[in-house]
């Protein structure tokens, strides 16, 4: 690729923030308003024009686990979204605490809320470009874009919720992506259909990819659907005759290539197309007059990279429940790897999706510690959601919704503490406090009896 070198260099500048959270979905709006309620002047910058990504702007019908099966162990600032966004249901299972569904447009005017009343700033249709170091490892500022078109911002400590990692790797952040060879997760393009007979769907056959007598599995074999590959389906009724489906996979995605997530978004629209057609077809009676209204605006990234921090979470950490002393939340949702490309044609034959999961025994969680969230060698910058610092398989727990809340909680909360000092520096946060605080807003953070003591790498 060529260069091409600016003509004119100076940017206008906005330099009034303790904090700037990069990208507003679940982890973002948390980090925002922990931050903001601990009295840091917070700006929230979001690349679209709604706050809450996946399940909002994403179309994800469903939250993953709230509970570890017996109780709701994401608190605080995640059980407020959870039951403010319960109030608004269709038909809701009460005290259901997993896999409870989402009402979008409720759920957006509910971030909206929650953000601008604890004091935070939001900016939509704003992109982070670039960043800029004043050290290395020390942020200065962020570049952005808009509609008054290129300018700088600038804060104290910098919290990256971008869920791909952008601020922290941009500024140096060493990080891992996908598996050995580079492969990530495929992505899938939610969608949302209208007109659906509600007796009829109540009496069809369970969708979902476990049910080895779904239609899924015969639409993927259809010759007449030839982008409907695999039998990946969630289905979820969220208003009166208004089903919203977690469906079907797209592989060799790259939302770190704006080129490759372009042809999903073309390719994720194609398919939704396609699979109303095939329902149309496998379940008349329940889909025959329905109508496909509307597919996210963002495509359902699953992963990409994984920012190195202080510690990384691993999959034994996890199996053996482990517990840490700057532990900011729990994680209870099962390992969640969804299957490549070469593993369909077999999962296909046997109609059942080798989607690689490890369930943890009811009642049991384990600890996401302080460290995650702290880049390695970056002073003044933290992650949240997705990007958190774990490996391949913990990523498969961690990346989903209600954890993303909760780790975005603490981070905003150690980016308001950080900023109220004069380093600035994310790594020298007392961590005994911040669990403090945490604790003081409602976060689960019992006293475990298997903490183990901190070995040589720990961080």
């Amino acid at each position: 690729m060529t260069t091409y070198r600016l003509k004119h260099t100076e940017l206008p500048l906005d330099n009034a923030w303790d904090v700037i959270v990069a990208g507003g979905g679940p982890a973002g709006c948390a980090a925002a308003i922990a931050a903001a309620r601990e009295g840091a002047r917070t700006l929230l910058v979001e690349a679209t024009g709604t706050l809450g990504g996946m399940g909002t702007s994403g179309l994800i019908p469903a939250w993953a686990r709230f509970s570890d099966r017996e109780k709701i162990i994401h608190r605080g600032i995640a059980e407020q979204v959870f039951n403010a966004s319960n109030a608004t249901l269709y038909k809701p299972n009460p005290g259901q605490l997993d896999w409870v569904k989402i009402n979008v447009e409720a759920l957006k005017r509910i971030y909206d809320e929650m953000v601008t009343e604890a004091g935070a700033t939001v900016l939509f249709h704003t992109t982070v470009t670039a960043v800029e170091l004043s050290d290395p490892g020390c942020v200065d500022a962020l570049l952005i874009a808009n509609k008054a078109g290129l300018s700088a911002i600038k804060a104290k400590v910098y919290v990256d919720c971008t869920g791909d990692g952008d601020v922290a790797a941009w500024a140096g952040a060493a990080f891992e992506k996908g598996d050995k060879d580079g492969d990530m997760q495929p992505v899938t393009l939610c969608s949302l259909f209208s007109n659906v007979n509600e007796e009829a769907l109540a009496k069809a056959p369970n969708l979902h990819h476990a049910n080895p007598k779904s239609p899924g599995w015969d639409m993927a074999t259809d010759d007449e659907f030839p982008l409907v590959k695999d039998c990946g389906i969630c289905t979820h009724l969220v208003g009166a005759g208004t089903v919203q489906f977690n469906a079907l996979h797209q592989w060799g995605i790259d939302n770190t290539d704006p080129y490759s997530t372009t042809q999903g978004l073309i390719t994720g629209r194609k398919i939704a197309y396609q699979y109303s057609q095939a329902l149309r077809k496998y379940l008349p009676d329940a889909f025959g007059e329905s109508h496909l209204v509307a597919t996210g605006a963002l495509l359902g990234i699953r992963e990409t990279r994984r920012i190195i921090g202080d510690y990384m979470l691993n999959c034994d950490d996890y199996k053996s429940c482990r517990s840490f002393d700057d532990e900011i939340t729990r994680t209870a949702n099962h390992i969640d790897i969804h299957p490549s490309a070469d593993e369909m044609p077999e999962a296909i034959r046997n109609r059942r999706e080798p989607t690689d999961r490890f369930d943890l025994e009811k009642g049991m969680s384990c600890g996401v510690p302080y460290r995650c969230l702290t880049p390695k060698g970056i002073e003044n910058v933290l992650v949240a959601g997705r990007c958190i610092s774990t490996d391949r398989t913990v990523h498969g727990s961690t990346r989903v919704m209600p954890p993303c809340l909760s780790t975005g909680e603490a981070a905003g909360l150690a980016a308001a503490t950080a900023a109220n000092t004069t380093a600035a520096d994310v790594h020298a946060v007392d961590t005994d406090a911040l669990r403090r605080r945490l604790k003081d807003h409602g976060a689960y953070l019992p006293d475990m009896n298997n903490t183990q003591p901190r070995a040589e790498g720990d961080g």
